[in-house]
């Protein structure tokens, strides 16, 4: 059963207070709900227990060597296959985080699907919903599962250390135009200075150079007028598999670059594999009936399910079928992607009807929850509810 505590209050000037006005854009507060979902302690663990249970699943589940027709069943790009192939055997290439979407089922938590690349939603996680309470003025023993910015902070210290023949220098790259990934990664770039980097810079990926040629070779970006630095160490919110498609040439640098150990990339590229909805039909190969899975495939399963892009984002192009009959169609732009098919999970829903989908994120372990609700199809703009452990 759904239970709704009401928040009141402006998140804005508890956030200033903290000095962490970087780490929200105005949009955050736009659709941030106004109360907080109300979880018990045991629920709260059984969401993070199966992310961490889920993250073991994923790893286990690849095969080692990976073999050409795994890579392409997963619809892995050929001109990733060599830096997959390179960060996945070796561990200093290190997984920073990802958000598991999960659904609390009558039958138990169950894998909706898992963000390994690009995953979003870290300001409102970390600082937006924990400000919602201060701003509503909840009595102190009302706590939250959320270790986000800490457990971020640890996995950067640790990608430091397994690297620390490299300049201590991380350059965060995000799409042009996009606040909300700049403001993703100037919460990362705070951790990375707690975690001891020390040179950190944001900037639009179209601001960054590569060059794979003599003294020059590298990663570089303009930090102030005329001056311009290297950096070793590299933070992409840019998709694997769109630089591969839109940019392959810089995709066959970055890879040059990650096999000569002049740069090293996070997210890693092996993280596409546990990206792709592939790995969902996958999973349910290796694990059948697994009490955290439900049944997906990537031919077309009787009764009702949902077909998703293997590499679709934000909720598009999304198809729910019932007994060989669209019942809904979520417009987008990777209709032409292979899709699988994943049995229709039956979110839980208040009275309103408002279905709700908890966001686990894994940082080196299960660390954090954040929770989106909507009437239909979770998509990027569906309300953000904080939530509080009781």
């Amino acid at each position: 059963m759904i239970r709704l505590l009401p928040l009141t209050g402006d998140v804005t000037p508890a956030i200033r207070r903290l000095g962490w006005d970087w780490a929200v854009e105005d949009a955050c507060a736009t659709y941030l709900a106004p109360e907080a979902l109300e979880l018990s302690e045991p629920q709260a663990e059984e969401l993070l227990q199966a992310a961490d249970t889920l993250y073991e699943m994923l790893v286990q589940a690849v095969p080692d060597p990976i073999p050409d027709d795994f890579l392409q069943l997963m619809g892995i790009p050929t001109n990733l296959w060599q830096a997959v192939r390179h960060s996945w055997n070796d561990e200093r290439h290190w997984h920073l985080y990802g958000r598991f979407d999960l659904a609390s089922t009558p039958e138990g938590v169950k894998l909706v699907e898992f963000n390994a690349d690009t995953a979003t939603s870290i300001p409102e996680t970390a600082v937006v919903q924990w400000a919602s309470l201060m701003a509503a003025g909840r009595p102190e023993d009302q706590q939250q599962a959320n270790g986000l910015f800490e457990g971020l902070e640890l996995q950067l210290r640790e990608w430091l250390g397994l690297n620390a023949d490299l300049e201590p220098n991380l350059l965060l790259v995000h799409l042009p135009d996009s606040q909300e990934d700049e403001t993703n990664c100037q919460v990362i770039a705070e951790a990375a200075r707690e975690a001891g980097f020390a040179s950190v810079h944001v900037c639009p990926i179209d601001a960054m150079q590569v060059s794979v040629m003599g003294e020059e070779r590298g990663a570089w970006a303009e930090v102030a007028p005329g001056e311009w630095q290297r950096f070793p160490f590299v933070f992409k919110l840019v998709p694997w598999e769109i630089l591969a498609e839109e940019e392959p040439v810089l995709t066959a640098d970055l890879t040059q670059l990650l096999q000569s150990r002049d740069l090293i990339i996070a997210n890693p590229a092996y993280t596409l594999l546990f990206q792709s909805k592939a790995m969902l039909a996958w999973l349910w190969q290796v694990f059948p009936h697994h009490p955290l899975l439900v049944e997906a495939s990537m031919q077309d399963l009787g009764g009702h399910y949902v077909r998703k892009p293997l590499f679709g984002r934000e909720g598009q192009s999304l198809t729910e079928v019932q007994d060989g009959h669209v019942q809904y169609a979520e417009p987008g732009e990777y209709d032409q992607q292979p899709q699988v098919r994943q049995r229709w999970l039956e979110l839980p829903a208040d009275a309103q009807g408002r279905r709700y989908q908890a966001g686990v994120f894994w940082a080196g372990e299960a660390c954090a929850l954040g929770f989106r609700r909507a009437n239909g199809i979770i998509t990027n703009l569906s309300e953000f509810v904080p939530h509080i452990v009781v």
